[in-house]
C-alpha cells in the first residue's frame, strides 16, 4: 500500500470517529415561536385578566418577533377557556392567563372539571397579585346611607336580601370574597353572577347592581372618576394605589378582623411544553414586568407585578389551592 493511500485511509478513519456536527435546528429544540402565540383569557374583555394579558402581549411580541394575540374565551368561571388551552398542542404557541379561580378555586367548587389544574398545565410565572376592592354604586350608597364597611354591614343586617351583589361568575375570587364577607358578618345579599368582571361592572355602573368585590385594576378608573365608591380593599395591607382606602379587616370591626381575600393572575402552558420554552417565557415576562412603563402602569391600577420562577409559581398555586378549598367549604358554594 502506498504512503499516500495509507494517509487517506487514516484520515477517513479519523473523520468517521469525529462527532457529526449539524446545524442547531437539527439537534436542539425547534425554533420557537415560529408563528403567532395565542394568550387565552378565559374571561371577557375589560376585566383584570384581560388588562394584564394586554399589558404583557406587546412586550413579548417585541422580544420574540411574533405576534402575541389575546383571545377572550369566557364561560363557566374560566373553565371554558382553560380547558381549551389544556387540550392545545404543547408547543408554546398557546398560553393561558390563568387566575386564582381557574387554578386554585374551581377544582373545589365544580362537581365536574373539564381539566386538571395541576396535571394539564405547566406553570410559567405569577404575573401579578391583586387585591379585590369593595365598591358600591354611588346612587345605592346615597339611597341606603352607606359610606363605610360598618354602614354596609348595618344596612345588610337590617335588610336581608335587599342589596344586590354582582360578581364575575360563580366561584370566582370576586364571588367568594363576597361570600366570605357575608359569612363573617351574618348578612344576606343576593348574588348575581356575570360572565366576567367587565359585564358585572357595566351593570354596577348603570345602577342595576348595588355593590361588588371587584379586582382593583378593573375598578380603578371608575373609582378615580367618582363613578364608584370604594369602601375597602380585601388584602391584609392597604393598596399603594388607594392609600386612603382601608382594608376590610381595618374597617369592619371585630367580625371582620381576620378577613383577607385577594386575587392573582399567572401564565400557564399546556403540560409537556418544552422546558426551554417555559424558561424563556418566564425570563422575558419578568423583564417585561420590570420595565418602568409596564410596572408603573400596573401598580397605578392596584396590581403588584411578580414574575417568579416556574417552581416558585407551582408552590404558590399549591398553597393557594389548599387555602381556597377551605373557603369554598366554609361558604358552601358549589357549581353543578
Amino acid at each position: 500500500m502506498t504512503l499516500t493511500r495509507r494517509r487517506l485511509l487514516a484520515a477517513a478513519s479519523a473523520t468517521a470517529a469525529l462527532p457529526i456536527v449539524l446545524p442547531h435546528a437539527a439537534w436542539g429544540q425547534a425554533p420557537w415561536p415560529t408563528r403567532p402565540v395565542r394568550i387565552v383569557v378565559p374571561f371577557p374583555a375589560a376585566g383584570t385578566t384581560d388588562i394584564l394579558a394586554r399589558a404583557l402581549a406587546p412586550e413579548l411580541q417585541r422580544v420574540f418577533g411574533q405576534p402575541f394575540v389575546v383571545d377572550n374565551k369566557p364561560g363557566a368561571g374560566g373553565n371554558t377557556g382553560s380547558a381549551e388551552v389544556a387540550r392545545a398542542p404543547a408547543d408554546g404557541h398557546t398560553l393561558l392567563m390563568g387566575t386564582v379561580g381557574t387554578h386554585a378555586i374551581n377544582a373545589s367548587l365544580y362537581a365536574k372539571m373539564p381539566y386538571d389544574p395541576v396535571k394539564d398545565f405547566a406553570p410559567v410565572t405569577l404575573v401579578a397579585s391583586v387585591p379585590n376592592v369593595l365598591v358600591v354604586n354611588p346612587a345605592s350608597a346615597q339611597k341606603y346611607g352607606i359610606a363605610s364597611v360598618a354602614d354596609l354591614v348595618r344596612v345588610a343586617r337590617a335588610n336581608p336580601g335587599r342589596l344586590n351583589m354582582a360578581s364575575s361568575g360563580n366561584g370566582t375570587s370576586i364571588h367568594l370574597s363576597g361570600e366570605l364577607f357575608k359569612a363573617m358578618t351574618g348578612t344576606f345579599m343576593v348574588h348575581f353572577p356575570y360572565r366576567g368582571s367587565g359585564p358585572a361592572l357595566m351593570d354596577l355602573l348603570a345602577g342595576n347592581m348595588d355593590l361588588m368585590f371587584d379586582n382593583l385594576p378593573s375598578s380603578m378608573p371608575h373609582i378615580k372618576a367618582g363613578k364608584l365608591l370604594a369602601l375597602a380593599v380585601t388584602s391584609a395591607q392597604r393598596s399603594p394605589a388607594l392609600p386612603d382606602v382601608p382594608t376590610v379587616a381595618e374597617a369592619g370591626g371585630d367580625a371582620l378582623k381576620d378577613y383577607e381575600a385577594s386575587s392573582w393572575f399567572g401564565l400557564f402552558a399546556p403540560a409537556g411544553t418544552p422546558a426551554d420554552v417555559i424558561a424563556r417565557l418566564q425570563q422575558e415576562t419578568a423583564k417585561a414586568l420590570a420595565l418602568p412603563a409596564v410596572n408603573e402602569r400596573l401598580v397605578a391600577q392596584g396590581a403588584v407585578p411578580v414574575g417568579n420562577t416556574p417552581a416558585a409559581f407551582a408552590a404558590f398555586v399549591d398553597a393557594e389551592t389548599k387555602k381556597w378549598a377551605r373557603v369554598v367549604k366554609t361558604s358552601g358554594a358549589k357549581v353543578d
